[in-house]
């Protein structure tokens, strides 16, 4: 039986106890292909607050930053919403399930598109919240630069504590990227995923199974590229339609057609038979259990899905 190198047996190795992801969404932060820099919309199946439940609690703010503003005026706040979602999230999960470290996930959004000293201030706030072993900040490879890069590594090696960069790959192909309004193309990925690791810095490469066009040949080619790139994590999760965005009046319209579970489960088996075992494998379900899911259906509850992910890699011979 092959088992697998999953996020949570990573963390009883590296740190010897189980660590909690928690989850980190600010208000004012936004992404390139949002603001007009690269594109305007944002991804087509993107609505944003729908991945951060913590978004839903705070304030709506008109402002968003960027890389090239010289004040940020809601740094404050920011601040102190880091504060609050880290304690209300730290105790639920001490007191339920008597969880006693922590990894900050900056989740939403793209966490490196702001000022540098925004940045340096949220991440070294962070990193001095009691119990947190190390951090974690989602991002695009086309929103890092080699200042940054460097800073998080200074962090690393002076604070002792683990830094990983998730970048949204989602796809390896052009055409696709070009469709979805990613807002850049597949040029510097590579670059900056080996830019990240030369400094010492972990890598949580992200894709999407289902995209629109896409065959099971193209979306195992984006796993083995990212792998060939040395990612050192992989999070993978079905795409689905969520209301109001641009991918739901495709499907309203029978322009698109979500993956099914079968298919889905299917290529998560091939997934995990092409993942080395020294790779951390960060997820491989993802879904929205709210009304604004409209499609699949069965991306409403993770844990069917996961149950039944795990019957069939069992049968593979593989241990999730």
């Amino acid at each position: 039986m092959k088992q697998m190198l999953t996020f949570g047996r990573y963390c009883k190795r590296r740190f010897g106890q189980r660590v909690r992801k928690i989850p980190i969404a600010l208000a004012g932060f936004t992404c390139p292909n949002i603001d007009g820099s690269v594109a305007r919309g944002g991804c087509i199946f993107c609505k944003n607050e729908s991945f951060s439940p913590t978004l839903e609690h705070e304030p709506k703010v008109p402002l968003k930053i960027n890389p090239k503003m010289q004040d940020n005026p809601l740094l404050p706040m920011q601040l102190k919403q880091l504060h609050s979602q880290y304690q209300w999230q730290t105790d639920f999960h001490k007191n339920k399930f008597g969880v006693g470290k922590y990894l900050i996930y900056f989740q939403s959004f793209t966490n490196t598109y702001a000022p540098f000293d925004t940045l340096q201030k949220l991440y070294t706030e962070a990193l001095n919240l009691p119990n947190v072993v190390g951090m974690s900040i989602g991002t695009r490879t086309d929103s890092v630069n080699l200042e940054l890069l460097d800073y998080l590594a200074h962090l690393q090696e002076t604070r002792k504590q683990e830094i990983w960069i998730e970048y949204g790959i989602q796809s390896v192909y052009d055409e696709t990227l070009k469709f979805i309004n990613r807002g850049h193309t597949t040029e510097g990925m590579e670059y900056w995923i080996k830019e990240t690791k030369q400094r010492g810095l972990k890598v949580c490469s992200h894709i999407i199974y289902g995209l629109p066009k896409e065959t099971k040949e193209m979306m195992l080619n984006s796993l083995k590229q990212v792998l060939d790139w040395g990612s050192d994590g992989i999070k993978v999760h079905p795409l689905y339609i969520i209301e109001k965005t641009i991918l739901a009046q495709m499907y309203a319209k029978g322009e698109y057609k979500p993956i099914t579970l079968n298919e889905y489960i299917d290529l998560i088996v091939e997934t995990l038979k092409m993942i080395p075992q020294n790779v951390v494998i960060h997820r491989v379900s993802a879904g929205v259990r709210n009304d604004t899911l409209i499609a699949p259906k069965w991306c409403f509850d993770k844990n069917i899905q996961m149950r039944a992910i795990r019957d069939a890699l069992r049968a593979a011979g593989i241990e999730y």
